[in-house]
């Protein structure tokens, strides 16, 4: 059991730590990949381009330089559910054990309700849910031998809230939300805790079209505490927080990471 400290090097250390963190060839999935090295995690980058990951793993690797954290690559596509397991196997055969899993791949399709069919929004929930459902699944097993374990959601502050023309990923996040706590009250008897981080608005690539149109940003320093646009490191502190000693009693929380937009009115 990891026990919670004073010292603040102890207290947000991952020292000795492996993790998988999906959909960390870039934006909030290699910041927080690179944040975890930072405080010296072993850390294992996932998504579906092996070329692609290699310039995230040099960045992981130079962020863990200081604390002896490492990076690897693992591509594989998370809806696969056999390359899926075949993955967290091969960490286990490699590492003899799996601390953190962070499921932070998440698709994306704005239509109108009418416009969705079902096929769309079965698809939709195939990347963003029943994927994590199926690794917290496979990691859980190697964690609960082990009697000790962190599972990390990427959820979205569209879990809570909505917006007309977003209805399927809306549903998808709040699923997500309710797996994240059912799967708190399951496995946290076997000393693994399960938390999930709801980014709001982050200037990353995929929102560059957004983060460029002055109309959007004007809308977010008016609709947010803070005013502005997140930035991708931005997020690394609460995944380092969740992952770590100082989070040891929190589980089944849904730490919301949006500048205030949730909080703003």
């Amino acid at each position: 059991m990891h026990s919670a400290t004073s010292t603040p090097s102890v207290l947000f250390s991952l020292q000795d730590q492996v993790a998988l963190v999906t959909g960390a060839g870039r934006g909030l999935g290699l910041s927080m990949a690179c944040a975890l090295a930072s405080h010296g995690a072993s850390v294992w980058l996932n998504g579906r381009d092996a070329a692609g990951l290699s310039g995230a793993v040099e960045q992981v690797q130079a962020a863990g330089h200081a604390t002896g954290g490492t990076a690897q690559a693992l591509p594989f596509d998370v809806t696969d559910e056999a390359a899926a397991s075949a993955a967290v196997q091969r960490i286990i055969e490699a590492q003899g054990r799996l601390d953190l899993l962070v499921n932070n791949v998440g698709q994306r399709r704005r239509l109108p309700f009418d416009d969705l069919p079902a096929s769309a929004l079965r698809e939709l929930l195939e990347a963003n849910l029943v994927s994590a459902w199926h690794l917290c699944r496979e990691v859980a097993r190697p964690m609960r031998a082990q009697g000790f374990g962190r599972i990390i959601n990427v959820t979205s502050i569209a879990g809570p809230i909505a917006r007309a023309g977003d209805a399927a990923y809306t549903t998808s996040k709040g699923a997500l939300d309710a797996l994240t706590r059912a799967l708190a009250a399951e496995l946290g008897p076997h000393g693994i805790n399960v938390n999930a981080i709801a980014p709001g608005y982050f200037a990353t690539d995929t929102n560059a079209a957004m983060v460029e149109d002055e109309a959007t940003t004007s809308w977010l320093r008016q609709c947010s505490s803070l005013g502005r646009w997140g930035q991708p490191e931005e997020i690394g502190g609460a995944a380092v927080f969740l992952a770590s000693p100082a989070a040891s009693y929190v589980t089944g929380q849904v730490l919301v990471v949006d500048g205030g937009y949730l909080a703003h009115f």
